[in-house]
């Protein structure tokens, strides 16, 4: 299946089946939009089988690390990624030295913390200026390796940029994941060729988005992950709504579809994946 790697998930011992798991590689659980009924979407969830998730913080929103705290007191399995998203990569326009260390203290001050983002390049609503994103992506992405953590990738329309960038002085320093991807076979192609993880969300269920699944048909099984991008993106059946954990599963039947494989393998595989890439974090 794809460009390497089984698509059966690990056997356990003989004749022992493994405890399936399905996680949400990418939610943003402390956005505003679950303020007002966070336990509830933790418990459908939970009901749903979703065994943990990636909560990703904005370095810059103060507000969201208060809200962190109570998502982390709700689900304790929920881990967490910290960085300047491309959109907020303006508010260092004036002060860009100053990068590295908002950065590390946002990452101390938020217990769980595995991993460095979302950071990347967005050239659709050029929230930033782009020189601005630019630098500001090299200085997480050393802060990262400095520190040990894979990198969350955000690109839109930037794609060019964002490969450049990470194939400065010969390739990635960290190992890191094309969140939310949205581009084709190619584009993932050279993704992984850098070393680099893939995560589809709920594009991968829209009707228009045949090179997302071809996308998704060819990434390696020990580079797949499957994400919500909650509370946007929300997959077929529940396109057009507030998005949430709960509804991962629908995006991994898809994709285990597209890779001829059961639904309960591809969980088991990407929940695996997500075990080896975001190893449970510490602060510091």
């Amino acid at each position: 299946m794809g460009l390497g790697g089984s698509p059966r998930s690990p056997r356990v011992g003989s004749g022992a089946q493994p405890r399936l798991k399905m996680i949400d590689s990418h939610c943003h659980l402390a956005d505003v939009a679950f303020q007002d009924d966070l336990d509830m979407v933790v418990d459908r969830a939970r009901e749903a089988g979703v065994d943990g998730a990636l909560c990703v913080l904005d370095a810059t929103n103060e507000a969201e690390a208060v809200r962190a705290a109570q998502v982390a007191a709700l689900w304790p399995a929920v881990r967490f990624a910290v960085g300047v998203h491309p959109h907020q990569a303006g508010v260092f326009s004036d002060r860009l030295d100053e990068v590295e260390a908002h950065l590390r203290a946002a990452i101390e001050a938020r217990a769980g913390t595995c991993a460095v983002g979302e950071i990347g390049l967005d050239y659709h609503y050029d929230f930033a200026p782009r020189e601005v994103q630019r630098e500001v992506f090299r200085r997480q992405m050393r802060v990262a390796a400095e520190i040990g953590r894979p990198i969350v990738i955000h690109t839109r329309e930037a794609d060019d940029d964002t490969l450049a960038i990470l194939t400065e002085n010969g390739g990635p320093a960290v190992s890191g994941v094309f969140h939310c991807f949205t581009g084709d076979a190619a584009m993932a192609e050279r993704a992984v060729a850098l070393g680099l993880h893939v995560s589809f969300s709920g594009i991968v269920t829209f009707r228009a988005a045949d090179s997302v699944r071809e996308a998704a048909a060819i990434v390696p099984d020990d580079r797949l992950l499957v994400e919500t991008d909650a509370p946007y993106l929300a997959p077929v059946p529940h396109r057009g709504k507030r998005n949430e954990p709960a509804w991962v599963g629908h995006v991994a039947q898809t994709l285990a579809e597209v890779r001829g494989v059961t639904s309960d393998a591809l969980q088991a595989r990407t929940a695996a994946v997500f075990e080896a890439l975001f190893a449970p974090g510490v602060s510091g």
